[in-house]
């Protein structure tokens, strides 16, 4: 069937596709071909889009520089469908409602309760059926809560588009490039001169469509370059890289061996704009190559939206412990049947215990213990403000041994800061920052995030005073050719000084001398080595260097013009850097505390990623790069994972590749991430993590959610994930181990006592009771050093310890049935109410009693103490059971009084029980250990 389906999805997505380009296919499984973004079709198009002029482009696509007619737009609209990416659509109720319910022990439970219902035994259809009920619904509830939480996190970062369209049926020729209006982009020679402009929602767009973009805007299609002024565009969804690159019309070069060209190159293309990423600064105009699913974007998320979840370590382990003990079940269960009927020689009245002993191995509370525990959990986080999606995901927060965390917006705070001032050699200079804030301030052009970093520096108080003694004379605005910018100030008008900032190369070419200190030096050959020595140490930071020079010129003059722009002074740089959150340091150093192991996955590049690590207290060594991952197969990327901590120029789904061969090497992997390039890990790791601001593919993806910006909240959802863990690992132990311990003292009953020794009602009634008391286990206390550790599920250790444990308390079963046989000789079939009645108090009080003897590695009640929910539950559960056979309903459950000489030997049991069950859990604990 999951087959069939996804064969139709493909058939949906196929009949939806078309345009600009041909449907691609999406690799669904990791391997070295899924470390690509998108297919090679998608990629071969973008790049052809790329290397092609705009003429060319427009003419493929059937299109003008106007833009499409209305005519044409809505045809294409009809053809192709909106411009919407999938996203991943919630469960109907009902699918939702089956999600929670179908687990092993739900559907084992069902069949016992409608066995009991053919058997007339209501009791135990009630019993059984409400907890099936209570577990199925609790959980259905908890998680539509959650959904809806996540849901209204969504919000829609714009919602229309400029688009051109012809005034006349015409379009107007295509012609070369002429700058417009200032602050526009410049349009072609007749580029839409007879065009006009059109509001449009951003779902009406389609290939073809001539799109104006400005400051702020989000791209919303995979788009080609016409033309642009100043256009500065944040890749870092995408990509991770943390500064904005710049966009411009030209076609890319042309370079041999392109069609092998990874997706990493297509987003390094420098006139193609992509789905998802927004104008940080400039204008431009460009055409819709793609809408849709058919973008980058798209291919990305609907990779992520049609394939299925890995089973997660959570899920995986409940269900190897739920067929342990059902495999258990299956061995016992037939004994017990066969011995009773041979024994006792009725079948019926053996089959009915035989049931009963079935209910009573299945630990039937464990749905809705850990589904109350996990709840429980995602309450106390919600205080946190972290929004649980999927409950498992607590218990995974407290599985994870190694969390794998995107760079840019999670570690970093997704803004630029001005990190250095120096001068030439490399010494702090506040003379050049000053010069450098001259420059910003007075700037009348678009100024870009590095500006503002100089504009906003914490120790420009002077500076700005000193701009009040400055007045501007002219200005040569910058161009991507020069790659610098230049202002003319006056000094009081004593004398005019001409301050240019730029890239160092553009910036040296326009220098013969460098200041060091007070003098000003010829900028020699070695003096220029020296220059990039200091420059290259700080790029070795992971800093964006910015050169400054300046010059004096005479005051008389008021226009300037790129001529002017020699003879500088080469006086110093500005260096800046995406800082690192204040919390992430300590959050790192906490998760390591608690055996966290933290890996950086970022698309940026490897020095950057290198300095912010440094910052965060991370220890990379070497850093294993995209073309590296590209380059590995499965066997030997599983190798690598293990030995780095750092990968970087990571393309989206390379992170995905890293991800599951971390899984494949056995550890519980989380993936904390916040952009289109995350969303595929996010999705695969056993935990997905994002933030609130993070993109719609994101925290779709994501099982949490975080709404503050401090990571520390990380340490604490490791913790919280540790104490649900070791609670719910607490019911499930003692329920095995008393559990397989009453099956052991019933196969030695019913090979030796000639009647039952409890009737299929009084075992179903002790284990309702036991079970009621462990309700209060998701609010019991939890040790330090169980918090300490990663914790897992282990199948092979709770066998053990329902082997080691179990008989102990059979031991002081079989001591029962010899103190009834021969003390108060209840030695025949007509005094088995009486031994019945002893065997169920004692059953029941050392059965709870054990709740505080094993829910920790302590000694109990002394170094240890169990919360008060659960304390008062076990007491009150005690006192019901010894009630029972002393009370007005004893005659209801078949049981009699129990004489007064009966107590003190009751209670020289359960001490003697709870002794040697300290004492051998010692035993347990110096050899095995204790999870």
């Amino acid at each position: 069937m999951q087959v069939l389906r996804n064969l139709f999805r493909a058939f949906l997505r196929s009949r939806r596709a078309g345009g600009f380009f041909q449907r691609h296919h999406i690799p669904t499984g990791p391997g070295p071909a899924s470390s690509r973004a998108a297919s090679p079709e998608l990629t071969r198009e973008l790049l052809h889009a790329a290397r092609s002029d705009a003429r060319q482009v427009l003419e493929h696509l059937q299109s003008g520089t106007d833009g499409l007619s209305h005519d044409e737009a809505a045809a294409r609209l009809a053809r192709l469908g909106p411009n919407e990416v999938e996203h991943e659509k919630p469960l109907p109720w009902w699918l939702h409602l089956w999600q929670c319910y179908k687990n092993p022990f739900n559907l084992l439970l069902t069949v016992l309760a409608v066995v009991s219902y053919l058997t007339e035994d209501h009791k135990a259809t009630v019993v059984i059926g409400s907890m099936v009920v209570l577990s199925t619904l609790l959980r259905f509830v908890q998680e539509g809560r959650s959904s809806r939480a996540a849901a209204r996190l969504q919000a829609l970062v714009s919602n229309r588009a400029t688009v051109l369209r012809p005034a006349h049926m015409q379009d107007s020729a295509f012609a070369d490039s002429t700058p417009s209006e200032p602050g526009e982009a410049p349009r072609p020679s007749g580029f839409g001169a007879q065009a006009r402009t059109e509001e449009l929602p951003l779902r009406d767009l389609v290939p073809g469509d001539v799109i104006a973009l400005s400051a702020g805007d989000m791209i919303p299609c995979d788009c080609r370059v016409l033309a642009a002024k100043d256009l500065f565009v944040s890749q870092a969804a995408m990509t991770g890289e943390s500064l904005p690159v710049e966009k411009q019309p030209a076609p890319v070069a042309d370079t041999p061996g392109a069609a092998g060209i990874s997706a990493g190159s297509v987003l390094d293309a420098g006139n193609l704009l992509f789905m998802g990423t927004n104008v940080v600064s400039g204008s431009a105009h460009a055409v819709v190559l793609a809408t849709g699913n058919r973008t980058y974007f798209g291919a990305i998320a609907t990779r992520v939206t049609s394939t299925d979840r890995a089973p997660t370590a959570f899920e995986s382990g409940v269900n190897s412990v739920s067929w342990l003990l059902i495999r258990f079940a299956a061995v016992m269960v037939p004994l017990v049947l066969v011995i009773n009927g041979v024994t006792k020689n009725d079948w019926l009245e053996a089959f009915l215990f035989a049931l009963s002993v079935a209910v009573g191995l299945t630990p039937e509370m464990l749905p809705m213990i850990v589904t109350s525990t996990l709840a429980k959990g995602a309450v106390a986080l919600s205080r946190r403000k972290v929004v649980v999606k999927r409950l498992d995901a607590i218990q995974n927060f407290g599985a994870m041994d190694v969390l794998c965390t995107d760079k840019t917006g999670t570690l970093t705070q997704d803004r630029i800061a001005l990190e250095r001032h120096t001068d030439v050699m490399g010494h702090p200079s506040d003379g050049v920052l000053q010069f450098a804030y001259l420059n910003s301030y007075w700037q009348t052009g678009l100024k870009n995030l590095l500006d503002r970093a100089v504009l906003e520096h914490a120790e420009l108080t002077q500076s700005m005073r000193m701009a009040e003694d400055y007045r501007k004379v002219d200005e040569i605005p910058f161009d991507f050719q020069r790659r610098r910018m230049s202002v003319v100030v006056a000094e009081r008008n004593h004398h005019h000084e001409l301050i240019c900032k730029g890239a160092l190369e553009e910036i040296l070419q326009c220098c013969t001398q460098m200041r060091d200190g007070d003098a000003d030096l010829p900028l020699t050959p070695e003096r220029v080595a020296q220059v990039l020595e200091v420059t290259q140490q700080l790029n070795s930071e992971g800093l964006r260097v910015v050169a400054v020079a300046m010059k004096e010129v005479p005051p008389g003059r008021t226009a300037y013009s790129v001529a002017d722009e020699s003879g500088l002074t080469l006086i110093g740089y500005v260096a800046f850097l995406d800082p690192p959150k204040e919390s992430a340091a300590a959050a790192i150093a906490a998760l390591h505390d608690h055996g966290v192991a933290v890996k950086v996955l970022t698309g940026d590049s490897e020095l950057v990623a290198r300095k912010v690590c440094r910052d965060v207290g991370l220890d990379v060594g070497d850093a294993l790069l995209g073309s590296d991952v590209e380059a590995l197969d499965d066997a030997a990327l599983r190798n690598e994972v293990e030995r780095h901590t750092l990968f970087a120029k990571l393309a989206p789904l390379h992170k995905e590749r890293i991800v599951h061969a971390l899984r494949a090497n056995g550890h519980v992997t989380g993936f904390m991430g916040d952009g289109i390039n995350d969303a595929a890990a996010l999705r695969a790791a056993d935990i997905g993590i994002s933030v609130d601001g993070a993109v719609d593919i994101a925290r779709e993806a994501a099982d949490i959610i975080l709404l503050e910006k401090s990571l520390m909240v990380l340490e604490q959802g490791v913790i919280e994930g540790r104490r649900t863990f070791s609670n719910m690992l607490k019911y499930i132990r003692m329920t095995a181990s008393s559990n397989f311990g009453n099956v052991f003292s019933v196969l030695i009953a019913s090979a030796f006592i000639p009647f039952l020794p409890m009737l299929p009602m009084q075992l179903l009634v002790q284990n309702l009771l036991y079970d009621v008391s462990q309700i209060a286990i998701p609010f019991d206390n939890v040790d330090e050093e169980l918090l300490k550790m990663p914790l897992r599920w282990n199948p092979a250790d709770l066998g053990r310890f329902m082997v080691f444990f179990g008989p102990i308390s059979s031991l002081f079963d079989v001591l029962t049935f010899m103190l009834m046989w021969f003390v108060f000789h209840a030695d025949t079939p007509g005094k088995q109410t009486l031994f019945q009645s002893g065997w169920f108090v004692v059953g029941l009080l050392t059965q709870t009693l054990v709740v505080h003897m094993i829910r920790t590695p302590r000694i109990p009640f002394v170094q240890s103490r169990a919360g008060w929910p659960l304390m008062l539950m076990t007491a009150v559960v005690m006192a019901v059971g010894i009630f029972l056979p002393m009370g007005p309903l004893a005659s209801w459950f078949k049981l009699e009084p129990l004489p007064a000489g009966y107590f003190p030997w009751m209670i020289v049991i359960l001490l003697a029980y709870a002794c040697l069950t300290t004492l051998l859990k010692r035993v347990y604990v110096k050899r095995y250990g204790w999870q």
